[in-house]
């Protein structure tokens, strides 16, 4: 049985005091031999004070985005090489909001994966429909382009992973079935094969996972773990779904 990966996304919440208070107390709770990887993508703005928290443990951490330069004329822009400095082992890339507020393309996205690889950080590579994608059945279509793009710039050789999250079922309460999120994985399972990507790579589900569902979508046999969102940002919560 292959390990999970438990991915905590914290967006914009939290800030330093609060990340040591958070960090604190899920270390205090986690069992002592940790089977699970578990990796958070905490604010900019906190990644200095989750290094410290999380020295000595095997959690690792990462930031939510980066700019696809390490450095230059680019104000407000986050450096993946200031990402690796900091400690940090892994960045978040092309998750739905920064695709849909912030109107990343496919080629940007994919040109910071190569960055964050070059780098010997971990890229999460976050790809999904709308509810209107969905409904016209393109999530096929649409999950292919993300992916294909993405695949292309980065070195398949080196660790990667792929987030599916239905835009639809982020922050709703909604949550795609059992069968479409089973389709849907096995769908991105051949892609990433058929362009000879290796079938170690993990795919993690992400949309309103809870405790109260997590078991139940960690069952089907493609879903590797998973990217969450509000229900991480509780530790009692978030340990909940990755035990």
């Amino acid at each position: 049985m292959k390990q999970k990966l438990f991915a905590a996304n914290w967006k914009l919440n939290k800030g330093p005091k609060e990340s040591n208070i958070f960090f604190k107390d899920f270390i205090s709770i986690l069992p002592n031999e940790l089977q699970q990887q578990i990796i958070f993508f905490v604010p900019a703005t906190n990644m200095e004070s989750t290094a410290k928290s999380l020295e000595g443990t095997k959690i690792r951490f990462g930031a939510q985005n980066c700019y696809s330069q390490v450095s230059g004329a680019f104000t407000g822009e986050i450096s993946a090489q200031v990402v690796k400095e900091i400690g940090a082992q892994s960045i978040l890339l092309g998750h739905s909001e920064r695709r849909h507020i912030f109107k990343e393309t496919d080629d940007f996205v994919a040109a910071k994966g190569k960055l964050v690889q070059s780098l010997n950080l971990l890229p999460m590579l976050c790809i999904g429909e709308t509810l209107e994608e969905r409904e016209r059945g393109k999530t096929e279509k649409v999950c292919e382009t993300q992916l294909m793009a993405f695949m292309k710039s980065i070195d398949l050789r080196k660790e990667w992973v792929v987030a599916y999250e239905p835009v639809w079922a982020i922050g709703t309460g909604k949550v795609a079935s059992l069968l479409q999120v089973s389709e849907t994985h096995t769908q991105i399972r051949k892609m990433i094969e058929r362009e000879g990507g290796s079938p170690q790579v993990p795919i993690l589900y992400g949309g309103s996972v809870k405790p109260e569902n997590s078991k139940e979508l960690l069952a089907i046999p493609e879903v590797g773990g998973f990217l969450v969102g509000g229900a991480s940002l509780e530790p009692q919560s978030f340990l909940k779904i990755c035990l």
